[in-house]
């Protein structure tokens, strides 16, 4: 297992993650895409202490993880860095988030998130640690609407 080092994200690590390029079909990721996801990831009073960048063991940038709470429940996004995706590292990543979010915020019973429902490589991934699907919804993003599942993940104490 490896050591994943999570840091409040600064400045410098947002405008590089801003940066990052994925390859179709999950260019739909790119921050560039989404100027209200953009604006939250570069302004500090946005992010406020809701991101995190992750880094391994040899201190490289490789992803970061954002925590929303909402009542007893944990609201996560996740990028892990586009050279790094489709290798086999999202299983490692995700559960070291989901670490995180238990150990860091008090005593949430669930994780939700939501994905969109053509990323079948990241919907295998959640439901592999046990998100399962509760519904569907349609989000405005990157300049139209899309549909997203919403998943949860009952956290047993």
């Amino acid at each position: 297992m490896k050591n994943y080092i999570f840091r409040m994200m600064d400045d410098r690590e947002a405008k590089q993650i801003a940066n990052w390029q994925y390859e179709a079909p999950y260019s739909f990721y790119n921050f560039k895409n989404d100027v209200e996801d953009l604006n939250e990831l570069l302004d500090s009073s946005l992010r406020g202490n809701s991101y995190f960048s992750v880094y391994d063991q040899t201190e490289e940038l490789i992803g970061f993880f954002c925590f929303y709470q909402k009542e007893n429940a944990i609201e996560i996004g996740l990028g892990l860095r586009p050279n790094y995706t489709g290798m086999g590292l999202g299983l490692e990543f995700l559960n070291a988030g989901l670490r995180f979010a238990i150990s860091h915020f008090d005593s949430p019973e669930e994780i939700i998130l939501a994905v969109a429902t053509f990323n079948k490589r990241a919907i295998q991934l959640y439901e592999r640690v046990g998100f399962i699907i509760t519904g569907t919804e349609i989000i405005a993003t990157n300049g139209a609407e899309y549909e997203f599942y919403r998943m949860s993940k009952k956290i047993i104490s």
